[in-house]
C-alpha cells in the first residue's frame, strides 16, 4: 500500500516503472498488478496528506529487477522523469534509488536475494 497525492500519477509512474497493468481502480484506490502476482495497492490521500514518516512501520519499498536490463531501464525512466536520485553498487548489489511522484523515496536493486545471497547490511539502510 503506497499513500499517494495524485492517484492518477502516481498510477502512471508506477505502471510504467513496475511494469505493472492497472487491474481495477476507483475515485481514491488503484490495483496494480502482474503476471507474477505482485500488487501494488495505490491509495490517494489528497493534495495535503502526510506519510507519517519516522513512525513504526513500513517507510521503504525496495524492489528487485529481473534482470541488470531492467534495472536499466527503471534508471533510465527514473532519470527521464527526474526522479532518479542515485545509482550505487556495492557487494555485487546494484541500487537505484529514486523518488515518486510524492517525494517516497523508491528503490530498485538487482540481483535479488534469491541470485546473490545478503551478508551484510547495505550502507544505504542507516541514511534513510
Amino acid at each position: 500500500m503506497i499513500f499517494v497525492h495524485d492517484l492518477e500519477e502516481s498510477t502512471a509512474f508506477y505502471r510504467d516503472l513496475l511494469l505493472m497493468d492497472l487491474a481495477t481502480r476507483s475515485t481514491s484506490a488503484a490495483l496494480l498488478t502482474n503476471a507474477d502476482g505482485d500488487q501494488v495497492y495505490l491509495r490517494a490521500i489528497g493534495a495535503r496528506g502526510e506519510h507519517p514518516f519516522g513512525s513504526v512501520g513500513t517507510q521503504y519499498a525496495i524492489w528487485t529487477a529481473v534482470d541488470q536490463r531492467d534495472l536499466e531501464r527503471c534508471e533510465k525512466l527514473l532519470k527521464e522523469r527526474s526522479a532518479h536520485v542515485a545509482t550505487t553498487t556495492a557487494s555485487g548489489l546494484t541500487l537505484v534509488e529514486g523518488r515518486d511522484p510524492n517525494g517516497l523515496a523508491f528503490m530498485v536493486t538487482h540481483p535479488g536475494p534469491d541470485q546473490a545471497a545478503r551478508d551484510e547490511i547495505m550502507a544505504r539502510v542507516y541514511a534513510w
